[in-house]
């Protein structure tokens, strides 16, 4: 068999799992469970597979840092490349069809976000989804429902083509819940998972006859990609001109040679609170409760608490998600009109849709401890070697404490090490950078004096990741 290359997809927000998932912060990296991070998962599964070589990965700029250090976490690598602007799953997947320079591989093409509880049945499927691929088939895979979801689309299968592979009569768009209630009873529909199966030559042939305009514009920021530290950074005017649109709009619904896996593999697609609470163990009264958390007379609700206490009394059929800077309470059956709350608090310009305290950064993070109009406090972790740019600001002036680690400092014309307990001081105006030269975690504390605090008060002079 040749060889196999998955893509995993990784643009979207999760706005429905805000206050944890945030435009800066999403869904498929965020802790769904303690120590479980969807993007980490899928890509566990890809190096589970005997056939597949290291992934591609099609991911937004804002995020390619963490899509980088979750990739160094788990000890592989991978291609990642840099989408300027969203334009769904269908010019995703044409671009990583298109950098096949050798050989003509099957493209495994899965999002980043989704649950599979067990992975040898996935792995099982995607090798009998091979077999037909490599025949240029295109195949999808859809899991094997085991309620009335009317949340998901829906695949319904025709007859066996070989075996465990069946063909496609049609795909259902998202039902109401008494045709999702027919549809479970007859045994003839499968929840559509969204991971898909192709040649690259066969997926850019369909897009030649059936989406020209997606795969001329790919084509075209594919060829005037340009290398980045380790991302590939498409063209940006001419993927900005490339048409927005699904893989199952573009192709799927439009191909003969469409074919389906059914899987049994306790699959979810993570977009809700609802599917959260779904995955996770309850107790006696209903109710999956996640960190400091005590609930008095509460029954089957959703209750997480990212640092401080959550007390919950009286309540039935509720969420409720402590982050540090939002409290989100809501009913269940309200849970549908999370995007209308976001699109408000985006109009509004709250902060809170955009970060967390704590932002990530390549070569750290920073946590905004304490603020107010004219002086803001900063707790900033800088990891082993790495260092930030060489800047300066017009509005602030800086006075950094280390309280642990060695730090390497460059402030106006001078350059030393400071200690643990040692302090400097930066005046507005003055060149500076801020380095880690040791093999432990650097964290201090910086406090900003001045007339404005804001991050676009930097004027970088020098910056190891481009930015």
């Amino acid at each position: 068999m040749k060889s196999l290359q998955p893509v995993i997809l990784c643009g979207g927000e999760g706005t429905r799992l805000w206050p944890l998932s945030r435009t800066l912060y999403p869904k498929q990296f965020i802790e769904v469970s303690e120590g479980r991070v969807l993007f980490a998962d899928a890509v566990a599964r890809c190096a589970s597979l005997p056939e597949a070589v290291e992934p591609i990965v099609v991911c937004n700029t804002e995020y390619r840092f963490l899509v980088a250090e979750q990739l160094r976490k788990l000890g592989t690598s991978g291609r990642m490349v840099l989408e300027p602007f969203g334009r769904n799953t269908a010019p995703a997947a044409a671009v990583a069809a298109l950098m096949e320079h050798g050989g003509d591989p099957v493209l495994l093409v899965m999002p980043a976000d989704h649950s599979i509880a067990d992975p040898e049945a996935f792995g099982r499927a995607v090798s009998l989804g091979c077999e037909r691929a490599e025949q240029g088939r295109f195949v999808c895979f859809g899991v094997v429902p085991d309620h009335p979801h009317t949340g998901y689309g829906y695949i319904r299968k025709g007859g066996a083509v070989s075996e465990g592979v069946f063909g496609v009569d049609s795909f259902v768009e998202k039902p109401a819940r008494e045709t999702a209630e027919e549809y479970l009873a007859s045994g003839q529909y499968l929840w559509n998972s969204g991971i898909f199966l192709f040649k690259a030559s066969s997926y850019l042939d369909a897009l030649a006859e059936h989406a020209p305009a997606i795969l001329d514009s790919c084509r075209t920021a594919v060829a005037n990609s340009y290398k980045d530290l380790d991302f590939i950074r498409l063209g940006e005017e001419d993927f900005g001109r490339c048409p927005s649109d699904s893989i199952d709009y573009a192709v799927m619904e439009k191909v003969n040679s469409i074919e389906v896996v059914p899987i049994d593999m306790a699959w979810r697609d993570l977009g809700s609170w609802k599917s959260l609470h779904d995955m996770h163990p309850r107790d006696a009264a209903g109710n999956s409760l996640l960190g400091d958390v005590v609930a008095e007379d509460t029954h089957n609700s959703y209750v997480r608490s990212s640092g401080r206490l959550v007390v919950t009394l009286g309540l039935d059929n509720a969420t409720v998600v402590e982050t540090q800077d939002a409290v989100f309470v809501a009913a269940n059956d309200k849970l549908d009109n999370m995007k209308s709350v976001i699109r408000r608090l985006k109009a509004a310009k709250r902060p809170e849709t955009e970060a967390h305290k704590v932002v990530y950064r390549p070569w750290g993070s920073f946590e905004s401890i304490s603020a107010d109009d004219r002086f803001q406090v900063k707790r900033i972790i800088v990891k082993p070697g790495e260092v930030l740019s060489l800047q300066k600001h017009f509005h602030r002036a800086e006075h950094w404490v280390v309280v642990k680690g060695t730090a390497k400092i460059v402030n106006g014309d001078k350059e030393f090490l400071l200690g643990e307990d040692e302090s400097t001081y930066i005046p507005l105006g003055n060149v500076h950078r801020l380095e880690n030269p040791g093999k432990i975690l650097l964290e201090l504390i910086e406090v900003q004096t001045g007339s404005y605090l804001g991050e676009d008060d930097i004027v970088r002079l020098e910056d190891k990741y481009k930015r």
